[in-house]
């Protein structure tokens, strides 16, 4: 496979205007002639400030067109451009002391804006995301900055939620620092929320995007420590702070389990069973997706990575998704599942699976790493099935 900096800066330009855009409508959006896109395109020289408007226009960083950084894997144009606006809104607000001018709304009227940001992240629609995000940050910071007391309080917590869409999607589409600084934004929000169950939660976030970036040890103390601050007692055994509580302990067991360290993964597995029995019906409080359901279906991944696939398979079969699992929440255990028909080597039933996963989440779906791993092992099983695979993964991949 070429490397994305073997290419010339024309091909770069040509491949992430893709077939979605012609040379007439990137010309258009970056506000250059038709003729300076053709001549880049073709390998001639133009000015660097020239590359920077293309840059804008495509979505991504002029670094990007000179080779000296690849675009993350089947992102697509809409997904790029999502992805600078959310970067600009959340490094602008380190910038601007202040919320841009704009006309506060009612707290009923951000909330309804916080529930369509929370609604699109599940749903997996990324580009969707590049306008509400922004949208909810700015204007969540206008209502803190025009109110005090509690209603202050409300809008830091919606604004720490803000940042903390923004932080997921830069952490699914791999841009890690992003990811950190809109951690970073959230806590600060939060802090000033008075929430403590907001912050606690966001360390479960902080842990994923450690868990992504390879720092495993980072995320276990990070989500451990996080759960002994709020662990639940007799007399504070809420729905929400046990659902936070057993979400930190999952992504703690999560992580140990990613260091094959076998007892402390089973230690915060069985906390993370505990607090969804007391909790004793799924939910998403806090946004955490987190009840009965969501303890197997970690428990899946977690078997897989000590390979224990008899014991996932047994998981599998006894497991029943509610009808309102949110889809990500849902693809992400259908991925585990694909990978246990893999380890038993029963090739039909991982490509059935791992086909409607493409089928229900396509846009979520190619930015799974899991989804590749799996389907480069699919060899023995249909070529038609891989290669539907293949196309809706967005990816080339071979048969083993």
């Amino acid at each position: 496979m070429t490397a994305w900096s073997e290419y010339s800066t024309g091909e770069r330009v040509k491949i992430l205007r893709g077939t979605e855009m012609t040379q007439a409508a990137l010309a258009e959006a970056a506000g250059v002639s038709v003729a300076l896109v053709q001549k880049v395109e073709q390998g001639g020289s133009v000015k660097v400030a020239s590359l920077i408007k293309l840059a804008d226009a495509l979505g991504t960083d002029v670094g990007v067109l000179l080779g000296q950084q690849a675009p993350r894997r089947a992102m697509r144009r809409a997904e790029r451009t999502a992805l600078r606006a959310i970067s600009l809104a959340v490094h602008d607000s380190a910038l601007v002391s202040h919320a841009p001018d704009a006309e506060p709304g009612t707290l009923a009227d951000l909330q309804k804006a916080n529930a369509a940001v929370w609604a699109a992240y599940w749903s997996g629609d990324y580009p969707n995301l590049g306008a509400l995000v922004p949208a909810l940050i700015t204007e969540a910071r206008a209502f803190t900055d025009a109110h005090d007391g509690r209603l202050a309080e409300q809008g830091s917590a919606i604004l720490a939620e803000g940042y903390e869409v923004a932080a997921c999607v830069a952490n699914i589409l791999g841009k890690r620092d992003l990811a950190y600084a809109a951690v970073a934004h959230a806590m600060r929000a939060a802090d000033s929320s008075g929430d403590e169950l907001l912050s606690a939660n966001l360390a479960a976030l902080l842990a994923w995007v450690y868990l992504r970036d390879g720092r495993t040890e980072r995320a276990v103390k990070v989500a451990e420590d996080a759960a002994v601050s709020i662990a639940p007692s007799f007399a504070d055994a809420s729905p929400a702070r046990l659902s936070v509580f057993g979400n930190l302990m999952l992504r703690a067991a999560v992580s140990a389990s990613r260091r094959d360290d076998r007892i402390r993964a089973t230690d915060f597995l069985s906390q993370a069973h505990a607090a969804a029995a007391r909790v004793g019906k799924d939910g998403n409080l806090y946004q955490t997706a987190f009840g009965p359901t969501s303890a197997s279906t970690q428990a899946v991944g977690i078997h897989l990575a000590f390979g224990n696939i008899g014991q996932a398979l047994d998981l599998i079969e006894n497991t029943r998704l509610p009808a309102d699992m949110p889809k990500a929440a849902k693809s992400r255990y259908m991925l585990d599942v694909a990978l246990a028909w893999c380890e038993a080597r029963q090739w039909d039933k991982a490509a059935d699976t791992l086909l409607d996963v493409c089928s229900e989440a396509p846009e979520w779906v190619r930015h799974q790493e899991l989804a590749g791993q799996v389907a480069q092992r699919l060899g023995d099983g249909s070529t038609a099935k891989l290669r539907k695979i293949t196309q809706l993964l967005g990816v080339p991949l071979l048969p083993r």
